[in-house]
C-alpha cells in the first residue's frame, strides 16, 4: 500500500535530491511514497542534482569568522561551491554566516575538517542536510571544507578577514588582556593572512619536514664544493632560515621589516607589564588546504 504524498515528504526529497518541487512530486508518486526508490528514481532521470555533483569540483567559496564579544573566543569556517556567481547568493551567505555562528558554539576546540561538524542539530536537521539544501537549490556542488575554533579563559583570540571573505586567520594570545593585546591579535591575524606560516614556532613544523629540509641543504652544501669541516655549520644555518621564514615568531612583521614577529610580542608583552605568549594559529584561503 503506497503512502499519502505530504507536502514534508516533497520538501525532503527536494532536500536530499535539489530536484525541482514537481519533480520531486511525481518521483514520490511514482515510487508510491518510497523515500528511498524517489531518489533513485530522480537520479536515473538525472534530476536529483546534489547526489549527481558529488564528482565536482566546490574550489570557490566564502571564508566567514564568527568572534565573541568577550575577545576569549572566536571560529571560522571555510565554505565551498563551484562558482564565484553562486558565493555571491544570499543564500548561501546567510548559510556561511549561520555556520560560523554555530561554530563559534559548537565546534569542537582546534583546527579540523568541516567533517567534524556535519552531524551536529542544524536548523532543523543537521550541518550536512543544510549544506546539501542549499546546494540543491543553487545547483552546485558544496562542501563544509574547514571549520576551526579558539576559546581561552585567560588571553585573546585574535581574528582578521580580507575584505574580499577569501582568506582569514585566528591567533590565540595567552596572557594579559587590554587594547594593545587585542590590537596585537588582529595584526598578527593579518600577518598570518599574508604570510601563511606553517605554525607558531619550530615545535610546530613535522620532523619529516625539517628532516627533508635539511637532506636538501645537505645536497645543495655539498654541490657547492664546500669543504667538509663548514659543511655542518652551513647546513644548520640553512635549516635555521628556513624555520625562521616558515613559522610566524621567526618571521619579519609584514607592517615592519625592522622586526620580526617575536620582537613585536616583546614589545607589546612589555607594553602590558606581564608575559604574553602565542599558542596557536588557524589560517583559511578558499580552495588551499
Amino acid at each position: 500500500m503506497s503512502l499519502p504524498i505530504t507536502a514534508k515528504m516533497v520538501a525532503e526529497l527536494r532536500a536530499r535530491t535539489g530536484a525541482g518541487m514537481m519533480d520531486c512530486k511525481a518521483a514520490l508518486q511514482e515510487a508510491e511514497g518510497d523515500m528511498d526508490r524517489a531518489v533513485e528514481i530522480l537520479r536515473r532521470k538525472g534530476m536529483a542534482k546534489a547526489d549527481k555533483r558529488s564528482d565536482r569540483s566546490a574550489s570557490q567559496g566564502l571564508v566567514v569568522i564568527e568572534a565573541a564579544s568577550s575577545g576569549r573566543a572566536a571560529a571560522m569556517i571555510e565554505l565551498n561551491c563551484e562558482t564565484d556567481f553562486v558565493a555571491k547568493n544570499d543564500d548561501f551567505i546567510l548559510l556561511a554566516r549561520d555556520l560560523a555562528k554555530h561554530a563559534l558554539q559548537h565546534a569542537p576546540e582546534g583546527n579540523h575538517p568541516g567533517s567534524a561538524i556535519e552531524g551536529q542539530p542544524f536548523r532543523g536537521g543537521t550541518v550536512g542536510e543544510a549544506v546539501k539544501e542549499i546546494s540543491g537549490k543553487t545547483g552546485e556542488a558544496m562542501a563544509l571544507k574547514r571549520v576551526a575554533r579558539f576559546h581561552i579563559a585567560e588571553g585573546t583570540v585574535g581574528h582578521y578577514l580580507h575584505h574580499n571573505a577569501q582568506s582569514g586567520a585566528l591567533v590565540e594570545l595567552a596572557g594579559l588582556r587590554g587594547d594593545a593585546v587585542t590590537h596585537l591579535g588582529r595584526e598578527l591575524a593579518l600577518h598570518i593572512t599574508s604570510t601563511d606560516p606553517l605554525g607558531v614556532s619550530e615545535a610546530d613544523i613535522a620532523p619529516a619536514l625539517l628532516a627533508t629540509e635539511r637532506r636538501i641543504a645537505e645536497e645543495q652544501v655539498a654541490q657547492e664544493g664546500k669543504p667538509e669541516n663548514i659543511r655542518a655549520k652551513i647546513v644548520d644555518g640553512k635549516l635555521r632560515k628556513f624555520v625562521a621564514e616558515r613559522t610566524l615568531l621567526g618571521q619579519v612583521f609584514v607592517k615592519d621589516d625592522s622586526k620580526s614577529v617575536a620582537d613585536l610580542v616583546k614589545e607589546v608583552a612589555k607594553q602590558v607589564g606581564g608575559p604574553l605568549t602565542v599558542t596557536r594559529l588557524a589560517r583559511f584561503k578558499v580552495g588551499e588546504g
